[in-house]
């Protein structure tokens, strides 16, 4: 509209200056190598006016000439551009979808037309990776490191080669040369951590979570734990032969982390060593008000030496009544009762416990309770429940279990935070997939065992990653064939010929392997049942009672 409007100004403007001219006539003359041109002043201004618009169009139309083969060429540039482009979307596409084919096709397209492109590079690489060219892919991502703007693409597809080749010595280079470049890249920082926490570098590894902290990589809670944990697996390779500087490490792995078992077990070891058992005692106490473990028991009962099994029983009694609705307190006095001879005040402990679907630990426990005050066949009763019982609590990542704790796990996962105490999942085959490899603080032990399995080795193909993971609590039933395997103990029978119920006996008894007997975890878990971690004094003497279950399958034997 507004267009119009000065378009009709403009032509009322022409007429009217047209209009004033013709009403003063005038004569415009113009002499020129020897002619005269006489008109009037309308005509000459006309002309004027058509002289100035034929040049302009003659310099249009030149101008439209000289520039036509730039033109060309420009117009030509631009389809190849769209072609490449076209072609990158398109091969993008292909891979997305894993058709080898034509990302091949549209990568040598994308090649010709945008040989200069970032993202043609990218798109040869990865379909050099699809097809399953591996040296093809490293000179692809090696090009990309003579470009300033694509070197850290092609760091980053190197690293990912050789995480893929278990190139370990060059994945640990390259994750390196990507922190050096931008500290800000969090999956430089992250992998670099990983591998150095892997490779047991716990210094190293501290230092770049210092940087992901600095960058904002990891949340400051995350990285204390993470932190505490590291300087934890760093005071027990000290341990042997700098105690001091072990203790320093594990005194500001708890500061970071108050709930942290191993390194308060580890403190309250290396301070009973010294001599100074309150110091001991304090730092035990202090994490089992916040995880009871059967570590911290086992440490705090023998933190004062020379003491005898009842003393040590008051001193766990003091403990446990510190947490008196947790069940790890009642076990800790079932057992130190159970090495005192104390049979009714070990019953005691566990009777809470007993009536709805107790574990393992408790049903050998009561076992060893029945056994001593002399009730065989309550004994028996005990470890045939064993064989049924749920699972204990254990250290769990990625679906692996242990019966102690590892600073890095051997499988593989990807990050997240712990989150404290264990947490029950209905069975062993629904236990998730927990993340990461640094192990959490709360956890108990793997099921007890007569005689310890060994533990097969983790799969090479899932190298282990490093963080903080939950430890979950797994139940697990023996399925009822496993039953017919692992019955209760025969009895002695004086008889010169079997009757039929001595036959049946037969049948059902105690297996030459006592390790039957132990409960079996679901196929796709494997629980350790290897016996924990020395706690820094000397064990308690072994049952020797007339009805210790050794003593029992001798004289079956016999």
């Amino acid at each position: 509209m507004t267009r119009i409007l000065f378009f009709i100004l403009f032509i009322v403007a022409v007429a009217l200056g047209l209009a004033w001219l013709a009403d003063r006539p005038g004569t415009v003359t113009i002499e020129w190598l020897g002619y005269q041109i006489q008109a009037s002043a309308f005509v000459a201004s006309i002309a004027v006016v058509a002289l100035v618009a034929f040049v302009i169009l003659a310099f249009a139309v030149l101008r439209y000439v000289w520039t036509r083969p730039a033109a060309m060429a420009a117009y030509v540039k631009e389809k190849r551009r769209q072609q490449g482009h076209e072609a990158l979307s398109r091969g993008l596409l292909a891979i997305g979808v894993g058709d080898r084919a034509l990302a091949q096709r549209y990568a040598g397209i994308a090649g010709r037309n945008l040989p200069r492109e970032p993202l043609t590079a990218l798109l040869k690489a990865q379909a050099a990776q699809l097809k399953g060219d591996k040296a093809a892919a490293r000179r692809a991502f090696e090009k990309m490191l003579d470009q300033p703007e694509t070197q850290l693409l092609g760091v980053r597809g190197l690293f990912l080669e050789a995480q893929r080749s278990n190139d370990v010595d060059a994945a640990r280079t390259l994750a390196e040369e990507a922190v050096h470049r931008d500290p800000k890249l969090a999956w430089g920082v992250n992998a670099l951590f990983d591998i150095q926490a892997r490779a047991g570098d716990w210094d190293g590894a501290l230092n770049t979570l210092a940087i992901a902290r600095q960058n904002g990589h990891v949340q400051t809670d995350i990285a204390n734990r993470r932190r505490a944990v590291l300087l934890t697996a760093e005071a027990r390779e000290a341990e042997a032969f700098n105690p001091d500087k072990a203790l320093t490490l594990a005194n500001e792995a708890l500061r970071l982390a108050p709930s942290l078992v191993p390194a308060a077990e580890l403190a309250g070891r290396i301070f009973a060593s010294k001599g100074e058992a309150r110091a001991a005692s304090r730092q035990i106490t202090r994490t089992w008000k916040l995880s009871p473990h059967p570590d911290l028991a086992v440490a705090y009962a023998f933190a004062k030496p020379g003491l005898s099994p009842r003393d040590r029983l008051k001193r766990v009694e003091y403990l446990a009544g510190l947490t008196p609705n947790d069940l790890e307190g009642a076990i800790a006095v079932a057992n130190a009762a159970v090495e005192a001879h104390e049979w009714q005040v070990a019953r005691d402990a566990l009777a809470p416990y007993v009536e709805d679907r107790p574990s393992a630990r408790i049903c050998t426990l009561m076992a060893r309770i029945e056994g001593g005050d002399g009730d065989k066949g309550r004994e028996r009763e005990w470890l045939g429940r064993a064989v049924r019982a749920p699972r204990d609590r254990a250290w769990i990542a990625d679906g692996y279990v242990s019966d102690r704790w590892l600073p890095v796990s051997p499988v593989s996962a990807p990050s997240m935070p712990s989150s404290g105490r264990p947490r029950p999942t209905p069975s062993a085959a629904a236990t998730r997939r927990c993340s990461r490899s640094i192990w959490s603080h709360r956890a108990t032990r793997a099921p007890w065992s007569p005689s310890p399995r060994p533990e097969p080795e983790p799969e090479s193909a899932a190298p282990p990653v490093v963080v903080d993971v939950t430890p979950v609590v797994t139940e697990a039933r023996v399925d009822k064939p496993a039953l017919k395997e692992s019955a209760t103990p025969k009895a002695e029978v004086k008889e010169t010929a079997p009757s039929k119920d001595t036959a049946a006996l037969k049948d059902e008894a105690l297996p030459r392997d006592a390790s039957a007997m132990a409960p079996k975890p679901a196929p796709s878990i494997f629980v350790p049942t290897r016996p924990p971690d020395d706690p820094g004094v000397s064990q308690p003497d072994p049952d020797e009672s007339p009805t210790s279950l050794e003593r029992l399958r001798a004289a079956q034997i016999r």
